[in-house]
């Protein structure tokens, strides 16, 4: 160690060189200071001594930053640390303690109940709050009023069955299977829905939910795709695609009723019948704290119009110049409002209102042949337009959903499936291609979205021979195909609503791009079977494309 020896044997050559005397003063001097310093040193001792003892067994001071999270992991490890190396009382009390405060802490929120009312055939404007003026709906305005309605709401298609697949499935219709209506006749049939696809009741269920089907199924009449097998504990309703009849219940003579598996054959229209069943299933679920998810699926107004002959003798009277035809849609639709009505009263009055989240849509635009109002809006029912596609939709939820609020967000029907997931806390794994409307609902910012969306139909007769027809939408820009024999039509929607003004010559590019889109998802879809089986061997019976002239004509040539 050179430096040091160097500095201690100056420091010696400079001691030798000092003044005895001096430095004996010196000394004296430094005996005072010793005696002031250690004085000093026992009060600082006394007051800061503990302080230091405690910092000096805690560690020194990490000079570097500990990355987010650390400091809180260190705790932990520590207390678990402390935790095992602890004996005796100290560790017991430990333990008690934290079970005390995991007995302290909250339960989750419980999950909504979940009202999804499905009506069908029912006109973009065949409701008084959406502008009907020879129609009175004040249940339905009412629960508008309570909620939120949603302006740009469509249909994923101009027919039942694949917009119920798309409900239940969350996917675009043609995707699981379901490009077009299910019947209970081979030839007719154009849907199959896919075993593999998971449905929402399942999911609800493995959630806690009790789910339960009340109305018109229309997604399959036989094993494995009736609804107890899909995932509804409860199904009281009607497998097949239409009635024939409101009190009969049939279709082509056979009975499709039942409750779960059992046959039956309830009298009374099938409206009441509905209206009842979904008051009774509500009576019944306030003797259990498990929430409930419960499809009302009505089919009215769907053709034909076979209202309670009281209904019509009250439109009927009101003198407002309306056509048969008109008056008996009027009159269905009336009743139609009135048994909501009931069922809205049921859920309040047994007070499960307030934890319940009410969506009310329509299966598809309403039905021209039967003289349906779809406003302003061009087509109807089975069409491409907006009139085909865009229906009614509102949500209810007290306490949730601002009352009186509206949205002009766009979305299918498709979108419920991961809104009603969302609303009771679920987590989906499997693919879908809806979007969660539940930030909209509850006032939150959504971020903006762009979406290319796509519907599809499949149909037999002369019209379709069995071919599909397509409508593809980016933005404002629509470009759909209203027969599968007729070319593609482009339309802007924002400066052309009624889609009156055909731009497909104008604007090639525009049509490049969307036919681009849609090439991709019929190459998907290809890859989905619509049908169970081999086809039918022997030849179909004709179908007539003439519209019905009478109400015996429409419930015999009626999709």
């Amino acid at each position: 160690m050179p430096f040091r020896i160097s500095r201690e044997a100056e420091a010696g050559r400079t001691l030798s060189g000092l003044d005895r005397d001096a430095v004996g003063r010196r000394v004296g001097d430094c005996d005072s200071m010793k005696i002031i310093l250690a004085l000093a040193f026992a009060l600082w001792t006394l007051h800061w001594g503990p302080e230091l003892q405690a910092s000096q067994r805690e560690g020194p001071p990490q000079e570097t930053r500990e990355p987010e999270g650390a400091e809180d992991a260190k705790e932990a490890d520590v207390a678990e640390d402390a935790g095992e190396s602890q004996e005796g009382g100290v560790a017991e009390e430990a333990d008690e303690a934290g079970e005390g405060e995991e007995e302290e802490e909250e339960e989750p929120p419980r999950p909504p109940n979940v009202l999804l009312i499905l009506v069908d055939d029912l006109g973009y404007g065949d409701l008084s709050s959406w502008g009907a003026e020879d129609l009175q709906t004040p249940h339905i305005d009412a629960l508008v009023e309570s909620g939120m309605r949603f302006n740009h709401f469509y249909a994923n298609s101009t027919v039942g069955a694949p917009t119920r697949a798309a409900l239940l499935t969350g996917r675009y219709p043609d995707l699981v299977g379901v490009p077009g209506n299910i019947r209970p006749e081979p030839e007719r049939n154009w849907g199959y829905l896919s075993p593999q696809a998971t449905l929402l009741p399942g999911l609800l269920q493995q959630a806690g939910y009790h789910t339960a089907l009340i109305g018109k199924w229309h997604l399959g009449l036989e094993s494995p795709n009736l609804p107890n097998e899909r995932g509804f504990h409860l199904f009281r309703g009607f497998l097949a695609d239409r009635m024939d009849n409101y009190f009969l219940h049939t279709r082509r003579g056979a009975n499709h009723m039942r409750f779960n598996a059992e046959t039956v054959e309830p009298a009374g229209h099938a409206t009441d019948l509905f209206t009842q069943w979904a008051i009774d299933y509500l009576e019944e679920r306030t003797a259990d704290d498990q929430p409930f998810f419960l499809v009302l699926s009505y089919n009215a107004p769907h053709a034909p119009a076979q209202p309670p002959p009281s209904f019509l003798e009250r439109v009927a009277r009101r003198g407002a110049g309306l056509s048969d035809k008109r008056t008996r849609l009027v009159a269905l639709i009336e009743h139609l409002d009135e048994g909501i009505g009931k069922v809205m009263a049921a859920l309040m009055e047994n007070g499960q209102d307030i934890e319940t989240l009410v969506l009310f849509t329509s299966d598809n635009g309403g039905d021209l042949r039967a003289e349906a109002n779809c406003g302003n809006l061009r087509g109807g029912k089975r069409e491409m337009y907006e009139g085909g596609i865009r229906v009614p939709m509102v949500a209810a939820w007290p306490e949730k959903v601002r009352a009186g609020a509206s949205s002009n967000r766009l979305a299918l029907t498709m979108d419920l499936f991961p809104t009603i997931c969302t609303a009771a806390g679920l987590t989906v794994d499997s693919e879908i291609d809806g979007v969660s409307l539940f930030r909209t609902l509850v006032g939150q910012m959504a971020p903006p979205m762009e979406r290319t969306l796509h519907w599809v139909r499949r149909e037999g007769g002369r019209l379709h021979q069995g071919q599909d027809y397509y409508a593809v939408r980016q933005g404002h820009w629509k470009l759909l195909q209203n027969s599968p024999f007729e070319p593609f039509k482009l339309f802007n929607l924002r400066a052309d609503p009624l889609e009156e003004h055909d731009l497909a010559e104008q604007d090639p590019g525009t049509v490049s791009r969307l036919s681009r889109a849609l090439r991709l998802r019929i190459q998907k879809a290809g890859a989905v079977p619509w049908q169970p089986g081999p086809p039918p061997q022997s030849e179909p019976p004709p179908q007539s494309d003439t519209p019905p002239q009478s109400a015996s004509e429409a419930s015999t040539i009626l999709p």
